[in-house]
């Protein structure tokens, strides 16, 4: 199968709202998303399908020349097929001609398999912050990919 992988559009946002709540306990609620997409300076999301289905999204939040890596979801019957890897590297070469150089994130910290993901695509863990996930209450490494 084909993935098409392209900037969330209006048309995206119920279902992104779905795979959202879907892939996260505090999940961003349609609102948020439709806000986002209101303020291309500081958002940028990208969507990932797979014959006419939402399977994937992850976004950036921009500060100058870095951004915060959020809301990475994918389906969890399309989990370990690539499509996450291929969804950040496209949305990371978007963010990189909008003249992002750095790139930070926070994930589970027992979330081994999200890590090693970010860590195929070029992050190193830098820190810690404690209980910074609620529901269930968890530390997430910190980690960065810079230039």
């Amino acid at each position: 199968m084909e993935i098409e992988i392209r900037p969330m559009a209006e048309m995206d946002l119920e279902a992104s709202a779905g795979l959202e709540a879907m892939c996260f306990s505090t999940p961003w609620s349609l609102q948020a998303f439709r806000e986002s997409l209101d303020k291309p300076d500081i958002y940028l999301f990208h969507v990932a399908y797979m014959e006419n289905e939402l399977v994937a999204q992850a976004g950036l939040i921009m500060s100058f020349d870095e951004a915060d890596v959020v809301n990475v979801a994918v389906k969890p019957e399309y989990r370990k097929q690539g499509i996450a890897y291929d969804l950040l590297t496209e949305l990371m070469q978007t963010g990189n001609a909008r003249g992002i150089k750095d790139y930070t994130l926070e994930v589970r910290a027992g979330n081994r398999a999200a890590a090693a993901l970010y860590e195929k695509l070029g992050f190193k863990t830098e820190g810690i912050r404690k209980n910074f996930y609620r529901e269930p209450v968890e530390d997430a490494l910190i980690m960065w990919k810079r230039s």
